[in-house]
């Protein structure tokens, strides 16, 4: 299984680093599990969008969704001829962004893509990796997603504070791609739904994960700092998710 950092800076994008973005892949399946602002760019460097055989959505916020209208336009207006794509997503994604282009009930968007509402319980296959997803502890109904094949296994935080079912889907994962928005220890002043480096370092060390890659960093945090946090509570190896990183799962 291949991970494919397309983006992964909290919050916003800079110039040269879009939002939330990865492309999951294994044999001839290729997954997008979130596409926030400047994803699609990056996704086109690497295949043309027709050829997705899934997209995974874990909330509604822009920064991890954005994008989404980018790839519909694609596919709806570009020189691609793809409809049904399966979209696994949290409750709450597809009706902001249908309301957002007016596409009601007959509308083109509702032709291209199958939309799929997921939660807790739910288990589904796309091609040779199996996907299980878990509620996390964010500000709006968000979805953690595992995935599987090969024998190997990635888990995708999504946004998440501590708690949630995020830990649990974790468990002997092989690698843990796990949200570190807030810099140095939680205080009563963070935000409740992210997660410190160190507290992502707890759960891929509870998990007994070999690999933990940070994601959602902010522009202005202090990646070494970050990583430092991180191996204070976790031995395995440590490294900060950056577009064009490339992972061997």
């Amino acid at each position: 299984m291949q991970l494919d950092v397309l983006g992964s800076s909290g919050t916003y994008p800079t110039a040269d680093h879009p939002a939330s973005g990865y492309l999951v892949s294994h044999a001839d399946t290729h997954i997008l599990c979130d596409i926030g602002f400047g994803v699609f760019g990056e996704l086109t460097r690497r295949m043309d969008p027709d050829r997705l055989d899934a997209v995974v959505l874990s909330h509604r916020h822009p920064d991890h969704c954005a994008d989404f209208l980018a790839l519909f336009h694609a596919l709806a207006y570009g020189p691609f001829e793809r409809t049904g794509i399966p979209v696994f997503h949290a409750p709450g994604v597809v009706n902001r962004l249908a309301d957002f282009i007016g596409a009601g009930s007959g509308h083109i968007f509702h032709e291209i893509f199958s939309f799929h509402e997921v939660g807790e319980s739910n288990h589904v296959v796309v091609g040779s990796v199996d996907l299980r997803f878990a509620v996390t502890a964010h500000s709006v109904p968000t979805i953690a997603t595992r995935f599987e094949a090969g024998g190997r296994s990635l888990v995708y935080s999504a946004d998440t504070g501590p708690g949630g079912g995020f830990p649990e889907l974790c468990t002997q994962a092989s690698v843990v791609l796990v949200e570190a928005s807030i810099p140095g220890e939680r205080d009563e002043h963070q935000f409740a739904h992210h997660l410190t480096a160190a507290e992502a370092g707890a759960v891929a060390r509870e998990a007994g994960a070999h690999t933990l890659i940070l994601t959602h960093l902010r522009p202005t945090l202090d990646k070494q700092r970050s990583i430092n946090n991180a191996r204070a509570e976790f031995e395995g190896r440590v490294a900060i998710a950056a577009p064009a990183d490339v992972y061997q799962i």
